[in-house]
């Protein structure tokens, strides 16, 4: 399963939209039509877990209070760099995040860095 830009971009935008609307259903949706053969999520400088208990956990106690403004997102082949606002819902301000995307053979590699 290769995947082409469109599909990329398709994946990227799909699971922030599904993320700000609170669909979880669909933001996961997302994460499985994409890894078939596999997914891992490090928090570049933390141990390493379970990846769909990192997006459990995260939905659980980030999507109430987080909406992602996506500020610039690049493709080249079959990887991705975003660079993300994670906004208080509330209030102002928010945590800038980098994410890097690899997709390759049906498996999906994230790598967040979290500007704290």
């Amino acid at each position: 399963m290769s995947m082409d830009k469109q599909a990329i971009e398709h994946f990227l935008h799909g699971q922030i939209e599904a993320w700000n609307s609170g669909d979880k259903e669909a933001f996961f949706a997302h994460y499985r039509s994409v890894s078939p053969n596999g997914l891992t999520i490090e928090y570049v400088g933390k141990p390493q877990h379970d990846a769909w208990q990192i997006l459990e956990g995260m939905w659980a106690q980030q999507q109430p209070k987080i909406r992602v403004e996506v500020r610039q997102c690049i493709v080249n082949g079959t990887e991705a760099a975003c660079h993300h606002l994670n906004a208080f819902r509330e209030g102002e301000g928010g945590i800038e995040t980098i994410e890097l995307y690899k997709f390759e053979g049906g498996k999906l590699a994230v790598r967040y860095f979290i500007n704290m």
